[in-house]
Protein backbone atom coordinates (compact mmCIF):
# COMPACT_ATOMS: atom_id res chain seq x y z
CA UNK A 1 0.00 0.00 0.00
CA UNK A 2 1.71 3.31 -1.30
CA UNK A 3 1.99 5.83 1.31
CA UNK A 4 -0.43 8.75 1.16
CA UNK A 5 1.08 12.40 0.79
CA UNK A 6 0.11 15.08 3.24
CA UNK A 7 -2.15 17.57 1.89
CA UNK A 8 -0.67 20.92 2.33
CA UNK A 9 -2.95 23.06 2.17
CA UNK A 10 -1.40 26.69 2.39
CA UNK A 11 0.03 26.23 -1.18
CA UNK A 12 -2.89 25.89 -2.33
CA UNK A 13 -4.34 29.19 -4.27
CA UNK A 14 -6.42 31.79 -2.49
CA UNK A 15 -9.71 32.22 -4.00
CA UNK A 16 -9.17 35.77 -2.71
CA UNK A 17 -5.88 37.32 -4.65
CA UNK A 18 -4.57 39.89 -2.03
CA UNK A 19 -1.36 40.18 0.05
CA UNK A 20 -1.45 40.80 3.14
CA UNK A 21 0.94 42.82 5.28
CA UNK A 22 1.71 40.68 8.05
CA UNK A 23 1.15 36.94 9.23
CA UNK A 24 2.48 35.08 11.43
CA UNK A 25 1.60 33.77 15.30
CA UNK A 26 2.02 35.34 18.61
CA UNK A 27 2.73 35.23 22.11
CA UNK A 28 5.11 31.78 21.68
CA UNK A 29 6.47 30.55 25.05
CA UNK A 30 10.34 30.74 24.46
CA UNK A 31 13.67 31.19 26.74
CA UNK A 32 16.31 34.01 26.09
CA UNK A 33 19.48 34.53 26.84
CA UNK A 34 20.86 38.05 27.52
CA UNK A 35 23.95 38.75 29.09
CA UNK A 36 24.18 35.68 31.15
CA UNK A 37 20.86 35.63 32.29
CA UNK A 38 18.23 32.79 31.15
CA UNK A 39 14.50 35.13 30.82
CA UNK A 40 11.26 33.67 29.87
CA UNK A 41 10.03 35.07 27.04
CA UNK A 42 6.87 35.81 25.11
CA UNK A 43 7.70 35.86 21.24
CA UNK A 44 5.84 37.26 17.95
CA UNK A 45 6.93 36.47 14.83
CA UNK A 46 5.93 36.58 11.03
CA UNK A 47 6.39 37.53 7.67
CA UNK A 48 4.88 39.47 4.78
CA UNK A 49 2.78 37.42 2.53
CA UNK A 50 3.36 39.67 -1.09
CA UNK A 51 1.95 36.65 -3.12
CA UNK A 52 -1.55 37.35 -3.40
CA UNK A 53 -2.27 34.16 -4.85
CA UNK A 54 -1.21 31.99 -2.31
CA UNK A 55 -3.27 30.91 0.31
CA UNK A 56 -0.92 31.07 3.44
CA UNK A 57 2.16 31.52 5.02
CA UNK A 58 4.70 28.26 5.94
CA UNK A 59 4.34 29.17 10.08
CA UNK A 60 6.38 26.02 11.41
CA UNK A 61 8.89 27.23 9.22
CA UNK A 62 8.99 30.60 11.75
CA UNK A 63 8.62 28.04 14.51
CA UNK A 64 11.87 26.23 14.16
CA UNK A 65 13.51 29.18 13.17
CA UNK A 66 12.97 30.55 16.61
CA UNK A 67 15.18 27.85 18.40
CA UNK A 68 18.32 30.13 17.36
CA UNK A 69 17.05 32.47 20.52
CA UNK A 70 17.54 29.83 22.57
CA UNK A 71 21.17 29.09 21.70
CA UNK A 72 22.46 32.75 21.54
CA UNK A 73 22.78 35.50 23.32
CA UNK A 74 20.16 38.12 22.39
CA UNK A 75 21.64 40.33 19.87
CA UNK A 76 21.14 42.55 16.88
CA UNK A 77 23.40 40.11 14.83
CA UNK A 78 21.18 37.14 15.67
CA UNK A 79 17.78 38.77 15.66
CA UNK A 80 18.69 40.12 12.09
CA UNK A 81 20.14 36.01 11.41
CA UNK A 82 16.31 35.04 12.78
CA UNK A 83 14.71 37.14 10.49
CA UNK A 84 17.15 36.35 7.47
CA UNK A 85 16.18 32.33 7.98
CA UNK A 86 12.43 33.69 8.08
CA UNK A 87 12.87 35.27 4.56
CA UNK A 88 14.68 32.37 3.29
CA UNK A 89 11.96 29.76 3.47
CA UNK A 90 9.60 31.88 2.27
CA UNK A 91 11.15 32.82 -0.78
CA UNK A 92 8.88 34.03 -3.74
CA UNK A 93 5.62 34.35 -0.63
CA UNK A 94 7.33 37.04 1.51
CA UNK A 95 9.92 40.00 1.45
CA UNK A 96 9.61 41.61 4.80
CA UNK A 97 9.83 39.56 8.44
CA UNK A 98 9.40 40.92 11.77
CA UNK A 99 10.05 39.36 15.67
CA UNK A 100 8.64 40.92 18.84
CA UNK A 101 10.46 39.24 21.68
CA UNK A 102 9.02 40.44 25.03
CA UNK A 103 10.53 39.88 28.54
CA UNK A 104 11.49 41.14 32.15
CA UNK A 105 15.20 42.02 32.63
CA UNK A 106 16.49 41.34 36.71
CA UNK A 107 19.14 43.43 37.77
CA UNK A 108 20.39 43.59 40.69
CA UNK A 109 20.18 47.07 42.60
CA UNK A 110 22.82 47.92 45.81
CA UNK A 111 20.55 50.04 48.18
CA UNK A 112 21.53 53.77 48.62
CA UNK A 113 23.93 53.73 51.89
CA UNK A 114 23.82 49.95 53.30
CA UNK A 115 25.38 47.14 52.12
CA UNK A 116 22.23 45.36 50.91
CA UNK A 117 21.13 44.68 47.56
CA UNK A 118 17.93 43.16 45.82
CA UNK A 119 16.56 42.27 42.23
CA UNK A 120 14.13 44.51 40.19
CA UNK A 121 12.34 43.15 37.17
CA UNK A 122 12.13 45.68 33.95
CA UNK A 123 9.67 45.13 31.17
CA UNK A 124 11.53 45.57 28.16
CA UNK A 125 10.31 43.94 24.25
CA UNK A 126 12.45 43.63 21.50
CA UNK A 127 11.06 44.79 17.98
CA UNK A 128 13.13 44.15 15.05
CA UNK A 129 12.14 43.96 11.62
CA UNK A 130 13.73 43.32 7.94
CA UNK A 131 12.40 44.59 4.85
CA UNK A 132 13.76 45.12 1.49
CA UNK A 133 16.96 44.92 3.12
CA UNK A 134 16.43 47.04 5.43
CA UNK A 135 16.93 45.94 9.03
CA UNK A 136 16.09 48.06 12.03
CA UNK A 137 15.49 47.14 16.47
CA UNK A 138 13.18 48.79 18.57
CA UNK A 139 13.38 48.75 22.02
CA UNK A 140 10.46 49.36 24.71
CA UNK A 141 11.31 49.66 28.38
CA UNK A 142 9.42 50.79 31.55
CA UNK A 143 11.26 52.35 34.20
CA UNK A 144 10.05 52.43 37.35
CA UNK A 145 10.76 55.73 39.42
CA UNK A 146 9.38 58.22 42.55
CA UNK A 147 7.93 61.66 42.05
CA UNK A 148 7.43 64.74 44.59
CA UNK A 149 5.37 67.63 43.41
CA UNK A 150 6.55 71.00 43.89
CA UNK A 151 3.64 72.48 44.19
CA UNK A 152 2.88 70.41 47.19
CA UNK A 153 6.26 70.51 48.64
CA UNK A 154 6.07 74.67 48.32
CA UNK A 155 2.16 74.33 49.90
CA UNK A 156 3.97 72.10 52.84
CA UNK A 157 6.68 74.13 53.60
CA UNK A 158 4.54 77.08 53.62
CA UNK A 159 2.64 75.33 56.08
CA UNK A 160 5.23 74.89 58.21
CA UNK A 161 6.66 78.39 58.14
CA UNK A 162 3.08 79.64 59.54
CA UNK A 163 2.93 77.07 61.86
CA UNK A 164 6.81 78.33 63.47
CA UNK A 165 5.63 82.08 63.55
CA UNK A 166 2.41 80.55 65.43
CA UNK A 167 4.67 78.98 68.17
CA UNK A 168 7.58 81.42 68.32
CA UNK A 169 6.61 85.02 67.76
CA UNK A 170 7.57 87.48 70.14
CA UNK A 171 9.95 84.58 71.80
CA UNK A 172 13.49 84.22 72.26
CA UNK A 173 14.61 81.62 69.99
CA UNK A 174 16.08 78.68 72.29
CA UNK A 175 18.27 76.34 69.93
CA UNK A 176 17.27 73.30 71.73
CA UNK A 177 13.63 74.27 71.96
CA UNK A 178 14.00 74.73 68.25
CA UNK A 179 15.27 71.51 67.56
CA UNK A 180 13.00 69.44 68.99
CA UNK A 181 10.27 71.64 67.50
CA UNK A 182 11.96 70.62 63.98
CA UNK A 183 12.00 66.98 65.30
CA UNK A 184 8.17 67.11 65.88
CA UNK A 185 4.93 66.21 64.28
CA UNK A 186 3.78 69.99 66.40
CA UNK A 187 6.04 71.68 64.20
CA UNK A 188 6.29 69.54 60.91
CA UNK A 189 2.47 70.31 60.44
CA UNK A 190 2.52 68.92 56.25
CA UNK A 191 4.52 67.09 54.13
CA UNK A 192 4.42 67.29 50.06
CA UNK A 193 2.60 64.17 47.95
CA UNK A 194 4.67 61.75 46.13
CA UNK A 195 3.70 59.20 43.80
CA UNK A 196 4.89 55.94 42.21
CA UNK A 197 5.47 56.87 38.73
CA UNK A 198 6.60 54.94 35.25
CA UNK A 199 8.64 56.01 32.37
CA UNK A 200 7.40 54.28 29.16
CA UNK A 201 10.72 53.98 26.32
CA UNK A 202 10.32 53.32 22.86
CA UNK A 203 13.94 53.75 21.30
CA UNK A 204 14.92 53.26 17.59
CA UNK A 205 18.71 51.61 17.79
CA UNK A 206 21.35 52.79 14.96
CA UNK A 207 21.92 49.74 12.85
CA UNK A 208 26.08 49.60 13.68
CA UNK A 209 25.35 48.36 17.15
CA UNK A 210 26.64 45.02 17.94
CA UNK A 211 24.59 44.93 21.33
CA UNK A 212 21.82 45.59 22.69
CA UNK A 213 22.01 48.80 25.19
CA UNK A 214 19.37 47.80 27.64
CA UNK A 215 21.67 47.96 30.76
CA UNK A 216 23.29 51.10 29.73
CA UNK A 217 19.97 52.87 28.55
CA UNK A 218 18.38 51.79 31.94
CA UNK A 219 20.86 53.29 33.87
CA UNK A 220 20.93 56.32 31.85
CA UNK A 221 17.54 56.88 32.86
CA UNK A 222 17.43 55.90 36.26
CA UNK A 223 20.51 58.38 37.21
CA UNK A 224 18.62 61.19 34.91
CA UNK A 225 15.65 60.66 37.20
CA UNK A 226 17.79 60.68 40.47
CA UNK A 227 14.95 58.20 41.83
CA UNK A 228 14.58 55.29 40.83
CA UNK A 229 12.27 52.71 43.20
CA UNK A 230 14.11 50.64 45.61
CA UNK A 231 14.46 47.26 46.55
CA UNK A 232 15.82 45.97 50.01
CA UNK A 233 16.66 48.85 51.93
CA UNK A 234 17.29 49.72 55.64
CA UNK A 235 16.30 52.53 57.65
CA UNK A 236 19.08 54.98 56.90
CA UNK A 237 18.85 53.71 52.75
CA UNK A 238 15.33 54.96 53.14
CA UNK A 239 15.80 58.29 55.15
CA UNK A 240 18.61 58.97 52.08
CA UNK A 241 15.97 58.27 49.94
CA UNK A 242 13.41 60.50 51.58
CA UNK A 243 16.47 63.28 50.97
CA UNK A 244 16.83 62.55 47.20
CA UNK A 245 13.15 62.95 46.75
CA UNK A 246 13.03 66.91 48.50
CA UNK A 247 16.32 67.60 46.99
CA UNK A 248 14.70 66.18 43.39
CA UNK A 249 11.31 67.53 43.05
CA UNK A 250 9.07 67.15 39.82
CA UNK A 251 6.53 67.71 37.41
CA UNK A 252 5.65 64.87 34.83
CA UNK A 253 6.96 67.55 32.45
CA UNK A 254 10.46 67.89 34.66
CA UNK A 255 10.88 64.32 33.97
CA UNK A 256 10.27 64.16 30.59
CA UNK A 257 12.68 66.60 29.59
CA UNK A 258 15.39 65.21 31.51
CA UNK A 259 14.68 61.66 29.66
CA UNK A 260 14.91 63.83 26.32
CA UNK A 261 17.91 65.26 27.26
CA UNK A 262 19.13 61.40 28.62
CA UNK A 263 18.43 59.55 25.54
CA UNK A 264 20.08 62.50 23.02
CA UNK A 265 23.05 61.67 24.51
CA UNK A 266 22.90 57.73 24.76
CA UNK A 267 24.83 56.66 21.93
CA UNK A 268 23.82 54.38 19.76
CA UNK A 269 20.08 55.66 19.78
CA UNK A 270 18.60 57.03 16.89
CA UNK A 271 15.29 58.29 17.89
CA UNK A 272 12.81 57.96 20.24
CA UNK A 273 9.26 58.59 21.88
CA UNK A 274 8.86 58.79 25.78
CA UNK A 275 5.60 58.75 27.85
CA UNK A 276 5.99 59.93 31.36
CA UNK A 277 3.28 58.44 34.04
CA UNK A 278 2.54 60.23 37.31
CA UNK A 279 -0.03 58.00 39.51
CA UNK A 280 -1.43 61.40 41.38
CA UNK A 281 -1.54 60.62 45.25
CA UNK A 282 -4.17 64.02 45.30
CA UNK A 283 -6.49 63.20 42.27
CA UNK A 284 -8.02 60.09 41.01
CA UNK A 285 -6.30 61.13 37.83
CA UNK A 286 -2.93 60.85 36.39
CA UNK A 287 -0.47 63.31 35.39
CA UNK A 288 0.83 62.31 31.84
CA UNK A 289 3.72 64.21 29.77
CA UNK A 290 5.33 63.10 26.18
CA UNK A 291 8.00 63.69 24.15
CA UNK A 292 10.05 62.19 21.19
CA UNK A 293 12.99 62.96 18.81
CA UNK A 294 13.29 61.82 15.34
CA UNK A 295 10.22 60.03 15.83
CA UNK A 296 7.43 60.01 12.86
CA UNK A 297 4.14 60.75 14.37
Amino acid sequence: MNALTLPDIAAQASRQALPLERVGMCGIALPVSFEGQRLGAKVDAGVSLDDGEARGIHMSRLYLALEMLEQENLTPGLLRQVLQRFLKSHEGLSTSAYLKIHTELLLKRSALVSPLSGWKSYPVSIEAQLKNAMFHVELKIDVTYSSTCPCSAALARQLIQQQFVDDFANKALQHAEVLAWLGSTKGIVATPHSQRSSAKLRIRLGTHLDELPLVAIIDEVEAALGTAVQTAVKRADEQAFALANGQNLMFCEDAARRLHMALKRTPGTNAFHIQVIHAESLHAHDAVAETRWNWEA
